[in-house]
């Protein structure tokens, strides 16, 4: 009997969604109420819940375009979507973690299940090359998360994230055990956002894994990582900000040179869009080097705006590419798109927004989440960074707009692409989404 509900695509995927459902609206039970969880190793709180509702709702919205992989020869619906709640549950833990063991298990979680995801279409050879290549890389970043965290437990004698005090009575040794452990955390997390030089992973794993659990990757898992990183350097390195604020420095530099000056050069939309994301981690690392009281709704905000935009895209891509085939396969190369505005009006116009947006034109999402970015560093008078992340973002409207003028290209024409239900209602909400924050972008902002 287990079996047979385990083939049933049809029960299979609402009863996940509704499942994915249950679990946003009683994570608002804790709403005002915070509390610590799991012997201590868990703290809920209004933060908390905003992040796990964001990763949650993007689960939501990614595996509504999927149509219960009803067009996929390869899906096994069951495992698939049992590999997704499994990761979201490791998605939370970072988000919430009180014991750096807790964030040790979140990420393994978050991971296992994405090499899985990534090698999913086993007729795929890039799809399976990206995956090897995934679990070998992630798995040496773990290892360097995994020493980061026993250097800091050799200082402070503690996993708790509060437990770093009393730095004025530490002797050198002490304090050589915080600094190391301090970089090789930041280098396991990193990894996981794809930030430079850490990214080498991405393009081929964007592009090799199936579109769906692409766009899954690019952005549940970004906004995660993201939180994590936050919660430990406001929290556990807050008195050290001196020595880590040269390290996200450097980072956020290199994700943005990196990110938007290679992602010129790429043909495919899946590659483009992967660094793309890398470009995107720089902008998020940049909030953490403002004022850190803001950074958590800047986060917030850049989070939800990257993820509409980022959702909206690839589900463009996924219903476009499927009338289009090259060796059997689906054809995602940005020329893709050619002749795309005739025939399909509703495709175009979420296409375009959703670039605008990425690209941070005003009137869209996009444009306040690098706003809010761009103000807290220029609040603290780090106008160097500013200057390199708007001559960045001028770059970055190059390459998104290709895809644009692929649309109206009269050299082609695109015959109509026919979309399911579910995918057309998310594609709208994510376009209105990104729209709507465009014009009121206090109503989100305002949570924090």
């Amino acid at each position: 009997m287990f079996l047979g509900f385990s083939e049933n695509k049809k029960l299979v995927f609402p009863l996940s969604i509704f499942f994915m459902v249950l679990a946003l609206g009683l994570g608002f039970v804790d709403w005002n109420a915070p509390g610590f969880y799991f012997n201590n190793m868990i703290e809920v709180n209004n933060e908390s819940i905003v992040f796990s509702s964001i990763v949650i709702s993007s689960a939501i919205l990614v595996l509504m375009l999927s149509e219960g992989f009803k067009d996929f020869e390869f899906a096994q619906p069951a495992e698939y979507y049992a590999l997704i709640q499994l990761s979201l549950v490791g998605t939370i833990m970072m988000i919430s973690y009180e014991n750096l063991i807790m964030l040790f298990l979140g990420i393994e979680i978050l991971s296992v299940a994405l090499y899985v995801l990534t090698g999913s279409d086993k007729r795929n050879i890039r799809g399976n090359e990206a995956a090897i290549k995934y679990f070998l890389m992630g798995a040496f970043a773990t290892g360097i998360l995994l020493f980061g965290i026993a250097m800091f437990y050799g200082s402070q004698g503690s996993f708790d994230i509060h437990a770093l005090s009393g730095l004025e009575e530490r002797n050198t040794e002490e304090l050589g055990f915080l600094w190391i452990g301090c970089t090789f955390m930041l280098i396991g997390l990193t990894f996981k956002v794809s930030a430079a030089p850490f990214h080498f992973w991405a393009p081929d794993v964007y592009e090799g894994a199936p579109t769906i659990f692409t766009a899954f990757m690019a952005t549940v898992v970004k906004t995660a990582g993201f939180v994590a990183i936050y919660r430990i350097l406001s929290i556990t390195f807050q008195d050290i900000s001196a020595f880590w604020w040269i390290i996200i420095a450097i980072l956020t530099c290199l994700s943005l040179i990196i990110g938007n000056v290679t992602a010129v050069k790429q043909d495919s939309f899946k590659r483009m869009m992967a660094y793309s994301s890398i470009s995107h981690a720089g902008f998020m690392l940049m909030a953490l080097l403002g004022d850190m009281e803001k950074a958590s709704g800047t986060i917030m905000f850049y989070s939800v705006a990257y993820t509409l935009a980022t959702v909206a895209g690839f589900g463009v891509l996924m219903a476009v590419s499927k009338h289009r085939l090259e060796n059997g396969r689906p054809y995602e190369k940005i020329d893709l798109f050619t002749g795309l505005a005739k025939d399909n009006g509703l495709l175009t116009g979420v296409l375009v927004i959703s670039l605008l947006s990425l690209s941070g034109i005003p009137l869209t999402a996009g444009f306040w989440g690098k706003f809010f970015v761009f103000s807290g560093v220029a609040a603290k008078g780090f106008y160097a960074f500013l200057i390199l992340a708007i001559l960045m973002s001028a770059i970055s409207i190059y390459y998104y707009f290709k895809p644009i003028s692929y649309c109206f290209s009269k050299a082609g024409t695109l015959s109509k692409v026919h979309l399911h239900g579910s995918t057309k209602l998310i594609l709208v909400l994510c376009t209105i989404g990104t729209i709507l924050l465009g014009i009121f972008p206090n109503v989100l902002r305002s949570i924090f």
